[in-house]
């Protein structure tokens, strides 16, 4: 990925609700839009030795290029690998009929993202009852349990 940030705030450079153009650098993996999302890794930039970005498949596959103004090509986002809870006070919404409870996403490579676990009741009393029975096997694991 390029690391640069995205602005998505007015004091960032950029009017709220738009993302910053994305210029991929030597390396970065890109997804074409003119070709349903393919993924490339990008070879070559427009203006050194190419008018075009030249993207390969990151297994095998034939080269192609994309326009120099990358208006097709858009990032490949990290994939998440797993969630953690953050410290928060979760407060049941009776009209939504839900409990958001705050999370952090952890990524492939490295980054983080906060988003929030939307509980339904039915959801809260499932996990109620995994939660309820994997203390029980901690406990009976360690040695607490009667």
């Amino acid at each position: 990925m390029s690391g640069r940030p995205t602005p998505h705030l007015p004091s960032q450079g950029a009017e709220l609700g738009t993302t910053a153009p994305f210029f991929p650098q030597l390396g970065d993996l890109a997804a074409d839009t003119t070709r349903n999302g393919r993924v490339g890794v990008v070879g070559a930039l427009p203006g050194e030795g190419a008018a075009t970005y030249h993207l390969r498949p990151p297994d095998r596959g034939p080269a192609w290029s994309a326009p120099a103004d990358a208006s097709t090509l858009a990032p490949v986002p990290a994939r998440p690998t797993h969630a953690t809870l953050l410290v928060t006070y979760p407060v049941y919404d009776p009209r939504a009929e839900q409990g958001p409870v705050a999370i952090l996403v952890h990524h492939e490579d490295g980054g983080r993202s906060e988003a929030a676990l939307l509980l339904t009741p039915t959801d809260l009393e499932r996990l109620h009852t995994q939660t309820g029975r994997m203390l029980g096997d901690s406990e009976r694991y360690h040695g607490d349990a009667p």
